[in-house]
């Protein structure tokens, strides 16, 4: 399955120091690692989440893909318009998931303070 992560500039660090093959263990604070299932709706958290609250006001959507009998233990769960869906996994369950990541992350799109500063998709 592809599935979408929007992340901010520190995270993406940690993603490209293991080779993008890896997302880095949450913080303490951050029980779930949420992927999302559409491109649409990561743009949309990189662009108005991550550009408004991080330090640098930058935020990108990755891609990547998972292997689906592994994504089939987690619900998947709506929580706002139709199309704002995402998968739950518990923090403690994300080196696991990340050994079920196919290929490499890919980073698709970015944004700044400034709108969107460029799409390789």
């Amino acid at each position: 399955m592809i599935l979408y992560r929007p992340v901010g500039t520190k995270e993406l660090e940690l993603i490209a120091e293991s080779g993008y093959r890896e997302f880095p263990p949450r913080l303490p604070s951050q029980p779930i690692f949420y992927p999302v299932l559409n491109e649409r709706y990561a743009a949309e958290i990189a662009a108005q989440w991550n550009v408004q609250y991080n330090d640098d006001h930058r935020g990108y959507v990755t891609r990547f893909e998972v292997e689906d009998a592994y994504l089939g233990q987690f619900e998947i769960h709506t929580v706002g318009a139709g199309y704002h869906q995402e998968l739950w996994v518990p923090a403690e369950e994300l080196e696991t998931f990340n050994r079920h990541i196919l290929n490499e992350i890919q980073v698709i799109s970015s944004f700044s303070g400034e709108g969107q500063s460029g799409s390789s998709t």
